[in-house]
């Protein structure tokens, strides 16, 4: 089974390195796939030419779903506009 992918601001990180999951585009994408929040959840998040793995849990503190990810393990997906096309 394929894990979703799913919008998230990487600029919009909190204190402990995770991602908030508040973003018009995150809320967008998570009710087009039909997707529930839940704890321990694991979603592909990406964002312009970035995607990472990673585990959401609620933040208690700010009252935010959040998404653990490794930093370290972002990997670049080159522009997804031009993918498939022969330059010649």
């Amino acid at each position: 089974m394929d894990i979703p992918r799913i919008f998230a601001d990487f600029h919009n990180a909190d204190f402990q390195g995770r991602l908030r999951l508040n973003c018009t585009g995150t809320i967008e994408d998570l009710a087009h796939q039909k997707i529930w929040l839940q704890d321990n959840l694991h979603l592909t998040f990406y964002s312009e030419d970035l995607e990472v793995d990673g585990i959401v849990q609620y933040s208690h503190e700010e009252n935010v779903w959040v998404a653990v990810i490794n930093w370290d393990e972002i990997r670049e997906q080159g522009n997804l506009s031009t993918q498939g096309i022969n330059m010649m």
